[in-house]
């Protein structure tokens, strides 16, 4: 009779349904988006994570430089999503479109909806073409910006290989913010590196839309050892900025004057990815305003954003920032959906450059939330030495290899 009753009691009690883990959308599959995923995978925590990005292989920024030199060759820049789906992360090969974020769907450009509990943006550049009067997309086909690593960095390299010897090659850096603050500069040396070895009766000119720039003192002191008369930079007070271009002639025009270029690389403006306007995520700068600790949006909440689009205060648009942003958003996301309380982070960043194949420099900071920015943490940071010996240079120089194809390993492999 007892065991009658009991399974009579047990008949009775209520049923209790499993309930479905939280789902994690991360749209964007470059250095943020992929570091994202893979980090809420790792946190331990029954979290289902999708990754909405449309092409099958992300072709990398970092070191894109060296291949404009001849020193690497494009198809090191690939890398694909297999480690991710391995990880158990669904790869969804489509665009996100438009994002309800009250009723947490996000709309692909197939027709189909996904539902999220919560989403991460990483949604990278876009670049402001028409910012440039004269230049737009077709001007980017006869004078390419290679910011966005792919056809255009084959095609600036093809233009530096036919360029005949005692060309003119003109750089046009953008003013700030920008993806990747001592990109122009990296690239200017290696291209310079490239001129010397091939076109050494050539010049390079880089006209500038700022009055300093990113490791400017490193920079100057390998441009005047490695190139001397080779490379020279115009600073907006000195008639930099270009306010237009004629593709047709690669003519470059400033308030002062005029260059026509034999090979030109115009690098405009930028801002966050579309789908950051067309989730309401992004201000009247084009940028997204975001909270330091958790990089909810300050404008949308239930979605983050991390990486270049994001308003990080003193932290730098970099893949290294990238990484470290989105492990400390998959930390506080993943505190979320527990019902806890995200702890502030203490994010690092160390940026190399190459001024040629074995000559390095660096610079680091970490920074803290602090008044509503990532602030930086003073004397936490440093920068490569000036008048440093040439084992020194290249030591860094080996080092940025082994960051590369360490984070390259950890995100993708």
């Amino acid at each position: 009779m007892a065991g009658l009753a009991t399974g009579a009691a047990a008949l009775a009690a209520p049923r209790v349904l499993a309930q479905a883990p939280p789902h994690v959308a991360v749209v964007g599959g470059g250095f943020a988006g992929a570091s994202a995923a893979r980090a809420l995978k790792r946190q331990g925590a029954d979290i289902r994570v999708t990754l909405v990005e449309p092409k099958a292989r992300y072709t990398a920024c970092p070191f894109s430089n060296a291949v404009l030199a001849g020193l690497r060759d494009l198809d090191a820049q690939y890398f694909g999503y297999d480690g991710l789906q391995r990880d158990g992360i669904d790869v969804v090969a489509a665009s996100a479109t438009a994002i309800d974020a009250e009723a947490r769907r996000l709309r692909l450009d197939d027709g189909s909806d996904l539902a999220f509990d919560r989403l991460i943006l990483a949604p990278g550049i876009d670049l402001m073409l028409d910012a440039i009067p004269g230049y737009g997309a077709l001007g980017a086909e006869v004078m390419p910006h290679a910011w966005q690593a792919g056809e255009q960095t084959a095609l600036l390299r093809r233009q530096l290989e036919a360029m005949d010897d005692g060309g003119l090659v003109v750089i046009a850096a953008p003013a700030n913010p920008f993806r990747c603050p001592p990109g122009p500069y990296e690239r200017a040396s290696l291209v310079a590196h490239y001129l010397k070895a091939h076109k050494p009766r050539s010049k390079l000119l880089i006209l500038d839309a700022k009055d300093t720039f990113s490791k400017q003192r490193l920079f100057e002191e390998a441009w005047e050892q490695l190139y001397p008369g080779l490379i020279e930079w115009v600073s907006l007070s000195f008639g930099g900025r270009v306010t237009e271009v004629d593709a047709a002639t690669k003519t470059l025009t400033t308030e002062f004057g005029s260059h026509q270029a034999a090979v030109a690389n115009v690098i405009p403006p930028q801002r966050a990815g579309a789908i950051a306007a067309a989730a309401g995520v992004a201000d009247r700068t084009g940028w997204c305003p975001i909270d330091p600790v958790t990089f909810e949006s300050r404008l949308r909440p239930g979605i983050h954003v991390i990486g270049d689009a994001a308003i990080a205060g003193a932290m730098p648009k970099s893949a290294f920032s990238a990484n470290a942003q989105a492990k400390a958003c998959a930390a506080a996301v993943a505190t979320l959906l527990a019902g806890g309380q995200p702890a502030a982070p203490k994010l690092i960043n160390t940026c190399y450059s190459l001024a040629a194949p074995d000559y390095g420099i660096s610079i680091a900071g970490v920074y803290e939330p602090r008044e509503g920015l990532l602030a930086e943490v003073a004397g936490a940071g440093g920068v490569s030495p000036l008048d440093a010996s040439a084992d020194v240079r290249a030591s860094e120089a080996a080092y940025a290899e082994a960051w590369f194809d360490t984070i390259t390993g950890e995100v993708f492999g």
